[in-house]
């Protein structure tokens, strides 16, 4: 089967800058034929996404990148994540399977139905995650020929009050939360993130970095760093409009673009 090309977009930046912004989980399309796999109603549907979305997030990186020093490279997913998650892996056996949130959603925020538990998950992999996956390596793999090195800002967003579906939301919720990785994240890359966004916490209540497996746990080149922004910072909750917090914030994401591309 072939790659799906409107499912995720690369959009260029300068040749010289080692940093893709991804933005994973900013979109709510999905297609007709994906849809009709999905039991909720249309208004059920539409509230399920204001909760899942992080809205406006691929916006925060538009205007970062609009006005960093250097113009770091964008890879942004445009459907939603209740087609595929591309930052699941497709086989794991890893605990938010456990709570229908592997590559293919079962199960919603609240713990509805969302999909059948007996689905083939493997066409919607097939179509939409492995071209997605592949892509991304490719990305990542161009900015080290490129540059030597490549540097992954994961942006995303989540609620201001923990949703049912969250393992590990007991903890704190900063304005922004940092996800780290042990042997993907360095001290300068976390320092260079603290300075640019201010109050931030660590690894609470979300965890971990993107990396394409290809790389992962194997090259030192590849840096990654997850951005949680708190929603409330900057738009209404669940999925309204965005505020004046969007422009701060996009600022703060210019800032530590510019700081790793030096």
């Amino acid at each position: 089967m072939t790659d799906a090309p409107h499912s995720f977009e690369l959009l260029a930046g300068a040749g010289r800058s080692p940093v893709i912004l991804h933005v994973p989980h900013s979109a709510r399309g999905i297609p007709d034929d994906v849809r009709a796999g999905i039991v909720l109603g249309d208004e059920e549907l539409e509230r399920e996404l204001g909760h899942i979305t992080d809205a406006h997030t691929a916006e925060i990186a538009e205007v970062a990148t609009g006005i960093a020093g250097v113009m770091p490279w964008r890879f942004v997913n445009r459907l939603s994540r209740l087609v595929v998650d591309p930052e699941r892996f497709p086989d794991e056996r890893e605990e938010m399977r456990a709570v229908g949130m592997g590559a293919v959603y079962t199960r919603t925020t609240h713990g509805g139905v969302l999909r059948p538990e007996d689905i083939d998950a493997e066409p919607l992999v097939e179509r939409y995650f492995r071209p997605y996956a592949r892509a991304m390596t490719q990305a990542v793999a161009d900015r080290l020929a490129a540059t030597g090195r490549a540097v992954i800002i994961d942006v995303h967003s989540y609620p201001s009050r923990r949703l049912p579906y969250e393992l590990h939301g007991d903890g704190p919720r900063p304005a922004v939360c940092l996800g780290t990785d042990p042997f993907h994240t360095s001290p300068g890359l976390l320092g260079a993130a603290r300075e640019a966004f201010g109050e931030t916490g660590l690894d609470s209540p979300f965890s971990g970095t993107y990396v394409p497996l290809e790389f992962y746990g194997k090259r030192p080149e590849v840096s990654a760093l997850m951005v949680e922004i708190r929603r409330d910072t900057y738009m209404t909750e669940p999925g309204g409009p965005a505020g004046a917090g969007l422009e701060r914030l996009a600022g703060a994401l210019a800032r530590l673009v510019d700081a790793v591309s030096r």
